[in-house]
């Protein structure tokens, strides 16, 4: 625990001499007591740096947590997803935050792939190059590998050494700091700090295992691998582990080079609709997304196919949240409102002594306006999140992997838009929508079905149950905000509390018994 006080103090003193208070102040007056404390931190006898006044606040408060590593990036990354927490004007401004580091030596991931796969396996890799890509965790080399004869380009990503030990290290203190806040600060109860910084350190963790990941992109490229136009990378699992994983080389062009893919005559007015339609086809068909589809994640090849890669944060639907998310999509498209209400009566989202006219009507507010925009500020997305606002005041259940799938849906949605401004997302979802529910019988009746008895059979490698367990517990984590009561995470959280309870106490009751000392000594 002394040792998280160091790390604390040290990380205090990076904060303290940022710009961080100063923007953030901005958005949120922070309380008294933090003024005070970064006021003393940031004390020194040297001149300070000065603050390139061209850049917005947004920009400053991006670059001063980028400069402070990986803990800081994710953190800010998170809080992205928590306006409730941050405020949405700040949340906004730290959605550009990227998370581009300096990469370690070549040698240095030359040894860790060799500690990872062995010497036999290392020394089969050809041509392992210099690093093309690093970010706050790991970074990517290409190289060439003898798969059964056939040699092939792939890409290979390293985790940063030490990385695990250094974040877990600087989220506990973290942790502990919000431990303080919350015991000090009355006001900040509500806010639940110290679940916040622990759900951070639950997902990146798991981010943290390579194998994660790449059973992540396994299952992916299983359920799509008839799907035309779009194709997930390979895993090769002889050259892959905890801390290494090596996939397909993409040879393609970044969908944030619109004018590169213009220049090689891609249809960027046809690609903006077939991510759409690929999003929500894995959403209802298969129940398995991209949930982190942001334009560095979505590359072109040479035949014109979209290429999704990094798959470390994958969303998850049971058959009735399908069948919910495609019937209602479809409900608004149609402007069947009665329609919607009775999928939420029937799925048992709201409690059944709501009026279906009563609620109809609360879904037309919400609908009509939609269908008064022009096609460019319509937003499958945004009309999710209104959806779950206004049903939320007839006691509709909280269901984490639609809010995960509706936060994805608005990326997904922004990076078409960038393609193709004109994108019209009503036509280019119904399609996929009226296909899958005519492939399935009685679309209401059938909901009753899915309640009783269907259990949704999620598909994993024999090696790594306990690994996918634990991912779909954090991407519910991540998609709800919240820890449940009865998951082991809870458990863990309520440990680290009583940890830091009693380390509270004992620090008092040293500081008393080394108070009455000093008097009696003195």
């Amino acid at each position: 625990m002394i040792k998280r006080l160091f790390i604390l103090l040290k990380i205090g003193r990076k904060l303290a001499k940022s710009d961080i208070l100063n923007i953030v102040s901005k958005f949120k007056a922070p309380p008294i007591g933090i003024r005070i404390l970064f006021f003393i931190l940031s004390f020194s006898f040297s001149s300070s740096k000065k603050v390139n006044l061209n850049s917005s606040e947004g920009e400053r408060l991006s670059k001063s947590l980028q400069s402070m590593g990986t803990t800081f990036i994710k953190l800010g990354q998170f809080l992205v997803t928590r306006p409730d927490i941050i405020g949405e004007e700040l949340a906004k401004e730290l959605e550009d935050l990227q998370d581009r580091l300096p990469a370690f030596s070549l040698q240095e991931a030359k040894n860790i792939v060799k500690k990872n796969l062995g010497d036999d396996t290392f020394n089969s890799i050809i041509d392992l190059s210099e690093p093309v890509a690093a970010a706050s965790i790991a970074q990517v080399h290409k190289a060439k590998i003898d798969d059964n004869g056939t040699i092939k380009d792939v890409a290979i990503k390293i985790l940063r050494p030490n990385i695990k030990k250094i974040f877990n290290e600087e989220i506990d203190a973290l942790m502990l700091f919000a431990f303080f806040v919350d015991s000090f600060i009355k006001k900040t109860k509500r806010l639940k700090l110290i679940e916040v910084v622990f759900l951070l350190k639950e997902i990146t963790n798991l981010e943290m295992d390579l194998r994660f990941e790449a059973a992540a992109a396994n299952e992916y490229a299983e359920n799509t691998k008839n799907d035309s136009g779009f194709r997930v990378p390979q895993i090769y699992w002889n050259f892959t582990s905890e801390d290494v994983m090596t996939l397909d080389w993409v040879d393609g062009v970044s969908i944030r080079e619109t004018e590169v893919l213009q220049k090689r005559n891609i249809n960027t007015k046809r690609i903006s609709s077939d991510i759409i339609q690929h999003f929500l086809r894995h959403a209802v068909r298969d129940g398995f997304f991209h949930a982190d589809m942001h334009q560095g994640n979505i590359f072109i090849d040479n035949n014109g196919e979209i290429v999704p890669i990094d798959f470390g944060i994958m969303g998850r639907l049971d058959n009735l949240s399908k069948r919910f998310l495609a019937e209602i999509l479809f409900g608004f498209i149609q402007r069947d409102y009665k329609k919607v209400a009775e999928v939420h009566l029937v799925a048992g989202l709201v409690p059944k002594d709501v009026p279906v006219d009563d609620l109809a009507q609360a879904l037309r507010s919400i609908g009509e306006p939609i269908f008064g925009q022009s096609v460019k500020d319509i937003s499958g997305g945004k009309l999710l999140k209104q959806l779950f606002d206004v049903t939320e005041k007839f006691n509709m259940q909280t269901q984490p992997q639609l809010l995960m799938l509706q936060k994805t849906m608005v990326v997904v949605e922004g990076v078409a838009r960038k393609l193709n401004p004109d994108t019209n997302i009503w036509d280019t979802s119904k399609p996929v929508l009226e296909s899958w529910l005519k492939e399935t019988k009685d679309p209401i009746n059938t909901l009753n079905e899915g309640l009783k008895g269907t259990a949704e059979v999620i598909k994993r490698l024999p090696d790594f149950p306990e690994i996918m367990d634990k991912a779909n517990q954090a991407l519910t984590f991540l998609a709800s905000g919240q820890i449940p009561q009865n998951s082991n995470s809870y458990t863990a959280l309520n440990e680290k509390k009583l940890e830091m309870t009693a380390f509270r106490n004992q620090s008092i009751i040293g500081l008393l018994l080394l108070v009455i000392l000093g008097l009696l000594v003195f």
